[in-house]
């Protein structure tokens, strides 16, 4: 569950009664699409052959530039988290991560979905006993990533919805 029960109207766009412009919703998804391809080698290391994660944080990018529909995103989004299924460890965590990414154009949400799932692939990826140093690195290096315009809405949401996204954000 990465998605609080009352939404958020900062994460709802203008056009749907929120106060996100569609110039941070699409950092959101640039910057979740970040955070999955970082992550990504640890699916693909596993599942070479399948091109589901990868098509989805495109998919994202792609729906930032206008390329693609957001429910292209979405679905593309949708087969990711469906490669992750049958998978366990860092690559599902990095299948999902990618998925997250994919939806964050209908929901947009989603981001911090990407950038959990991301942490808890990394933590799945590290050495015994190295799990947490590694997700708080993880974490940090996404903080780096963050666009200034969404900068502190991503750090509050991260705050609020740290609970319900595993506490991977205690960094």
């Amino acid at each position: 569950m990465i998605l609080a029960k009352e939404r958020d109207p900062r994460l709802i766009t203008v056009r749907r009664g929120g106060t996100l412009t569609d110039a941070d919703h699409h950092l959101l998804a640039l910057w979740a699409a970040t955070c999955a391809e970082h992550v990504l080698p640890l699916f693909e290391a596993e599942c070479p052959d399948d091109p589901r994660p990868r098509e989805a944080i495109e998919a994202a990018r792609a729906w930032t530039r206008g390329e693609l529909k957001m429910m292209e995103a979405r679905a593309l989004g949708g087969h990711a988290m469906g490669a992750a299924r049958p998978l366990h460890g860092a690559a599902r965590n990095a299948a999902y991560a990618a998925g997250q990414a994919g939806v964050v154009a209908h929901v947009a949400a989603h981001d911090l979905g990407a950038a959990a799932y991301a942490i808890k692939a990394v933590r799945d990826a590290a050495p015994p006993g190295e799990a947490i140093e590694a997700g708080r690195r993880e974490c940090r290096w996404q903080r780096e990533q963050l666009p200034d315009p969404i900068r502190d809405l991503v750090l509050d949401d991260q705050r609020i919805r740290n609970e319900i996204c595993w506490s991977v954000f205690d960094c």
